[in-house]
């Protein structure tokens, strides 16, 4: 058993590459090793800017012999046949092997492949690697890259480092073979570092100022930066993709603490964090009061004689270049009103076939204060109050997508939206902050109901107007993220309680006159469409919390029920239902009742239907009008004897029979007054005493009797069972 080590040296590696090219060296590496035969006991890879490297531990010698066995022709086959089965095995004709294979003498090849030394088997697995090696963006150099055929790397590929055990793997990739040699840090260390073996790799490398662990360089700066910050008396702004970053740009980092010059303070702290974060790379820091500081903290790749004095004043003087061209845009930008800024919008289009921004922004506006009021049900005097905010607020919400400070942090959206509304007061400028939220499963909501509604206008009018023409996901597809635009509706009406409709709500725009913006495009109404759709999201949303997606079926199956906070209350206490032993044994009476009807073909109405074709030859589908059987002989019948007899019977029933039929009556209309009062715990304890007489009924009535009378009122009985229980859900949608 031997340790490897190999190591793959470049130029600067891109920090937001390092992480997957890590898992693909990992995984590549196995799984070429692998299919030699050959298993590692245990793969450890690092990074730094300048170097992929990978530790083998307990490689085998060799790999085990392997014996192959290879069914050919036939022996009487073609001589031709013969031939090319010996030339892809590589055997002779006498070294085949003749077997009896269901009565015919078929030839097989019996090849032994011998153990390979691991050595071989890793010369030839290193070239493949890094040849097909899937970094996301690569390149060619020097003379060899004037053809296709040449080598693609990150950066220039400078040098290997393969040793097994402590002898060197040899191999070669366009003219660079592999060595002992690498070489240490750009700045404090000069010459080439030789390797032994695996164990002293990372000891020797940081002997020569190189942490070659990614955790523990990411370890260094994340605590170097936290006690930078203390011991200035400031609380460090955590950031742990600040630190992976570092990390990925850093062999040996140094934590620094500068400043800046307090007057930025008057800009905004969220365009301070995002010019030291995202040009500079900075930390940033808090005093005591929870205030954001004029300090930052910065990585190094150098530990300097000076105690990094000169690096600091260097960050310094870059850092006060971007704060002053931010300070300009935000003093630029308010030289103009949201309003006139937003008169830009009609130059941008939002997409050719839905227009330009401004009309994106009319038809938010539309929703948000005018259709929105009326169906989340305010009084008309909230709605009269609420609907100059609402039409302030989403009228210029977009407006500073044409700020010169979105242009340059596209990321402050909607931020610089809310500074810039702040004269307007807290209902709108919160508005114009939270407009896009949530963003994703775990964003916080929008903080007022004015942001709420523009919020849900913003995400309906996507929706709306991409499904009208036709652009909706496709598979793993959805460039206009449409199923994030319908997880936050479903977020926005349910954790807010709105009771909306959602059919009257992405149904109740003119789709000619909001979305059609030139002729020729082929707009349909995509209400239906879009409830489907959200309803999915739905399932996969509340799978995730626990609830059964099947139940979510069996309640929207009723039709008409699109309020989700209604739908999702519902489901809760049907699933709380289904669980208990009640629930168990009124599903399978249930299922027993609703097969024996559809077997006798009476159909969800409640009305049978007779032969399979009616009298003219139409096949039935169960889907008919219930009234169309009424003037068949035996159905006018049983009408007429159930308008004059007690519970409509014309015999006396069993008395389970009666035991069920009373047990309906006093359940029916306490699961309907439930229901109306949206209690439905209530309606499924009411269901619940159904359990016992159905029981009872199947244990002791015979449904098919050959009294037809006995027959039809019995299966009358069973069609009211149903019917009752369609009153809370569609019990046949239930798994199990």
């Amino acid at each position: 058993m031997s340790d490897f080590l190999l190591e793959l040296r470049c130029e600067e590696i891109p920090a937001r590459m390092q992480a997957k090219a890590r898992a693909d060296l990992q995984k590549r590496f196995a799984d070429k090793i692998g299919e030699a035969g050959l298993r590692a006991g245990e793969i450890t890879v690092y990074s730094t800017p300048r170097r992929l490297a990978l530790i083998a531990r307990d490689l085998p010698d060799q790999t085990e012999a392997v014996s192959d066995e290879r069914k050919g022709p036939r022996a009487d086959a073609p001589d031709k046949a013969i031939e090319g089965f010996l030339r892809s095995t590589g055997l002779t004709r006498d070294q085949l092997v003749e077997r009896d294979v269901k009565g015919q003498s078929v030839l097989f090849a019996l090849i032994e492949k011998p153990g390979r030394a691991a050595q071989d088997v890793l010369a030839e697995a290193i070239p493949a690697i890094v040849r097909a090696f899937p970094w996301p963006k690569s390149m060619r150099w020097g003379a060899a890259s004037q053809t296709t055929e040449s080598l693609r790397w990150v950066r220039p590929l400078s040098g290997i480092v393969a040793i097994l055990g402590e002898d060197l793997v040899p191999c070669e990739i366009d003219g660079l073979s592999s060595v002992y040699e690498t070489v240490g840090h750009r700045f404090h260390h000069n010459g080439v570092v030789t390797i032994g073996n695996a164990d002293d790799y990372c000891e020797k490398l940081r002997a020569c100022h190189v942490i070659v662990d990614h955790a523990e360089r990411e370890r260094l700066i994340r605590d170097g930066a936290a006690k930078a910050a203390a011991d200035a008396g400031l609380v460090l702004v955590e950031d742990e993709g600040l630190v992976v970053e570092n990390a990925g740009l850093t062999e040996w980092p140094v934590l620094l603490l500068g400043s800046y010059d307090p007057a930025f303070l008057d800009v905004p702290e969220e365009v301070i964090q995002l010019t030291t974060r995202i040009n500079q790379k900075y930390f940033v820091c808090r005093d005591s009061s929870g205030a954001l500081a004029p300090n930052f903290v910065c990585t190094a790749n150098i530990s300097a004689h000076d105690g990094g004095k000169a690096i600091v004043a260097g960050n310094e003087k870059v850092l006060a270049a971007r704060l002053s061209d931010a300070k300009f845009f935000w003093e630029l930008d308010q030289k103009k009103t949201l309003e006139q800024h937003a008169e830009k919008l009609k130059d941008i289009v939002f997409h050719e076939d839905l227009g330009s921004l401004a009309q994106r922004v009319d038809r938010i506006t539309t929703i948000a204060a005018e259709v929105l009021p009326e169906l989340v049900g305010w009084p008309e005097d909230k709605a009269r109050r609420m609907q100059p905010l609402l039409r302030t607020a989403a009228k210029i919400a977009k407006a500073d997508l044409v700020t010169e400070m979105v242009g340059e942090f596209p990321e402050l959206q909607g931020t610089m939206g809310a500074y810039y509304s702040l004269n307007l007061g807290e209902q709108i400028s919160s508005a114009i902050r939270d407009q896009y939220k949530p963003v994703g499963p775990n964003d916080d909501l929008p903080s007022n109901e004015t942001g709420t509604l523009v919020a849900l206008a913003d995400k309906a009018d996507v929706l709306i107007g991409f499904f009208a023409i036709g652009l909706k996901p496709t598979g793993s597809k959805d460039p206009y993220a449409l199923r994030r635009a319908a997880l936050g509706v479903i977020r926005l009406i349910v954790e807010n309680n709105l009771r909306i409709s959602l059919k009257k709500l992405l149904g109740s725009v003119d789709f000619q006159r909001m979305y059609e913006t030139r002729d020729g495009v082929n707009y349909s109404d995509p209400s239906s469409e879009i409830v489907d759709f959200i309803i999915d999201r739905l399932k996969v949303q509340q799978r995730e919390a626990g609830v059964r997606h099947d139940l979510i079926d069996a309640v929207f199956a009723l039709g008409g029920e699109d309020d989700l906070v209604r739908l999702l209350d519902r489901v809760k206490a049907l699933q709380a239902f289904v669980e208990t032993e009640d629930g168990v044994n009124l599903l399978a009476g249930y299922k027993r009742a609703n097969n024996i009807l559809k077997k006798e073909g009476w159909n969800d109405a409640g009305a049978p239907v007779m032969a399979g074709k009616d009298d003219q030859g139409i096949a039935q589908t169960g889907e008919e009008d219930p009234l169309s059987m009424v003037e068949d002989p035996v159905i006018a019948k049983a009408v007429a004897d159930m308008a004059q007899t007690p519970h409509g019977l014309t015999y006396s029933p069993d008395p389970a029979e009666a035991d069920l039929i009373a047990a309906l009556d006093a359940a029916e209309p306490k699961a309907d007054a439930a229901i109306d009062a949206e209690d439905f715990e209530g309606a499924m304890a009411a269901l619940a005493s159904l359990r016992a007489p159905i029981d009872a009924f199947f244990e002791s009535v015979t449904v098919n009797d050959s009294d037809d009378d006995k027959r039809a009122a019995r299966l009358a009985l069973l069609a009211r069972i149903r019917a009752a229980v369609h009153k809370v859900a569609d019990f046949s949608k239930i798994e199990g």
